[in-house]
Parts: structure tokens; C-alpha cells; sequence
């Protein structure tokens, strides 16, 4: 049963099993079955009753549903290295971004259903085509699916580092299940502004779950390290995509970041907006950005000291 974006009521003492199951106080098996039984992986906080078949807001149901396993070059260099991220494109997302460029996978769920054993052996299949790491792109639906096939694959040989690939929007209850599992964060950190969060992503209340969020991810890995081959191992990475017309929006988040966690914070600016899935039919967002656009975020990350910035070639 769908349930569009209404919250699921549950009698308190469900709701404290839940948080104390986030919190460690039971084993993995049982946190997956009560975070599905009621849904609270993402801040919608939904409550929906996946394993009886009930959806919430971003449409995933009680099994992962995946759309892709591939090595991904295109990610920034400590991440890619030379035989690629190990890229896994979950279906469903928890955001509604008018310019999404996934929107087939993301917004119409294109993809197939997996059991856990299947999903591990895709994760050792990747390992053994020489992917520097296992990398789960728009995870926070799948969370607990996740934890089950990397615990699966770990126990089969799984080595390589474990990337969550989020866009930032995730909750402490999910990120509790990660800790111990996932060795590098790659969060956006898309809005400072409400509006414009609502307007373009469907997430008035984008900003405050994503400064938490980041916080927690910080605390359980740390900032981004990489090996003697600068391939990371370990860390957190932090990603903001520049919009065309909203360049003081990007100004904005990066001066937020640069106050909340310093000059030291790994930072990938990203300059490849193109008008996907709605933004053609958005004005302000039906066009490229400018390499001056570009130039000024580049700009603004340098007057805020960071030290370590990844910077694309438009």
C-alpha cells in the first residue's frame, strides 16, 4: 500500500524500541526488521510497514531494489583511482530534486528486487573486477538491505572500502545502522536556504537534518584519508553541486560549512549541472552553468581558506 508523505502513527513503546535498537542495543537482525516494520530511515520519519507492504514517500518496499552494479569513473579521483568506484544505483529516493539526473532510477524506481545473498554477490563481483570500493549511490531507502549484504559479503571476502553516496538527507536512526559498516561518507550538502530547498527538492526542512547528519557521519569516520596510492580508506567527503543563478546559495553552504567544521574539511565542488528530468521546464534551471558561475564558487571556497577542494573542469 502506498502512503505518499503522511506519517504512521505507532503506540510509544514501538517507537522507544526502535530508537533503542538505533542506539546498539540489539543485534542487526532485529534493528533491520523493526526499522522496516516502522520507517524511520530518513527524517520523513514515515513510519510505513514495509515488510507488511506499506511505502512511504521515496516508494521503496521491504527488499532492496537495484538498477545497477558497474565500475563508475566519474567520481573525484581518491574515490574513482584507476579501476573505478564500485557503483551500486539503488531505485527509490527520499528527495523529489527537479534536476535530478538519475530521475529514471531515482524518481520511477527502474530496477530489480534482491534478496540478500544475491546483493552480496554482486557487492564480490565488483571486487573482483578491481573496484577500489563497493559505492551506494541514493542508499538512505535501503539502509538495512545494505548493512545485511555488506555483513554477507564481508563474511564471503568483501576487503574493499564501503562508500554511502547520499544526498544528505538521512536521519540518526538510519546512520546508526552504519556505524562500523560504511568506511567513507560522501554527503551533499545542497541548501542553507529553506525555500529553496522546498522549491527544488521537495525538503523544506533540508537544512537542519543535514547539518546533523553530517555531524554524525564526521564523528563515526572523520574527515577523508587516502593510502599511499591516494585512493581514500577512510573518511568523510563533503559535496555540493553549484546551480546555475544560485551561486549565493552555494556561497551560503560553503561558508556554513567552512564555520561548522573548518578549513580542513574535504570538499568537492561539482560543476556538472546540466537541465535534467524538470528543469527544463524551470526557469533559472533550464541551462548550464557558467564557468563564471563556476569560477565564483571556486572563488568563495578559496576566500574560506579550504585546504582541500576538488575542482572540476567545466
Amino acid at each position: 500500500m502506498e502512503r505518499g508523505g503522511n506519517c504512521v502513527e505507532r503506540n510509544g513503546s514501538e517507537r522507544a524500541k526502535v530508537a533503542s535498537v538505533a542506539e546498539g542495543e540489539a543485534p542487526r537482525e532485529p534493528l533491520r526488521r523493526l526499522s522496516l516494520s516502522f520507517c524511520r530511515l530518513c527524517p520523513r520519519a514515515c513510519g510505513a510497514d514495509r515488510l507488511a507492504g506499506e511505502r512511504g514517500y521515496c516508494g521503496a518496499g521491504a527488499a532492496a531494489r537495484v538498477a545497477a552494479f558497474s565500475p563508475h569513473f566519474g567520481e573525484e579521483p581518491p574515490i574513482s583511482g584507476t579501476g573505478g568506484s564500485g557503483a551500486v544505483f539503488f531505485s527509490h529516493c527520499n528527495m523529489r530534486c527537479l534536476f535530478c539526473q538519475n530521475y529514471p532510477i531515482s524518481q520511477y524506481g527502474n530496477g530489480r528486487e534482491m534478496d540478500g545473498e544475491a546483493f552480496a554477490k554482486e557487492l564480490l563481483r565488483l571486487q573482483e573486477k578491481g573496484t577500489h570500493n563497493v559505492n551506494f549511490v541514493t542508499p538512505a531507502p535501503h539502509v538495512p538491505q545494505l548493512v545485511e549484504a555488506v555483513i554477507l559479503a564481508r563474511k564471503r571476502g568483501l576487503r574493499i572500502p564501503v562508500v554511502y553516496n547520499t544526498n544528505g538527507y538521512d536521519s540518526p536512526e538510519g546512520l546508526a545502522l552504519l556505524d562500523g559498516i560504511v568506511d567513507i561518507y560522501l554527503p551533499d550538502a545542497k541548501y542553507r536556504s529553506r525555500e529553496l530547498a522546498r522549491e527544488l527538492s521537495g525538503t523544506p526542512d533540508y537544512v537542519g537534518h543535514n547539518d546533523t547528519a553530517i555531524a554524525w557521519m564526521v564523528r563515526q569516520v572523520g574527515f577523508l584519508t587516502t593510502g599511499e596510492d591516494g585512493i581514500a580508506t577512510r573518511g568523510v567527503l563533503v559535496r555540493h553541486l553549484v546551480l546555475p543563478g544560485r551561486v549565493d546559495e552555494t556561497e551560503s553552504v560553503l561558508a556554513h560549512l567552512a564555520e561548522r567544521f573548518g578549513p580542513d574539511l574535504p570538499l568537492s565542488l561539482m560543476g556538472q549541472y546540466f537541465p535534467a528530468w524538470l528543469a527544463g521546464e524551470t526557469p533559472g534551471l533550464d541551462r548550464k552553468l557558467t564557468k563564471k558561475e563556476y569560477g565564483r564558487a571556486v572563488a568563495a571556497a578559496t576566500r574560506l581558506s579550504f585546504r582541500n577542494v576538488f575542482i572540476q573542469e567545466l
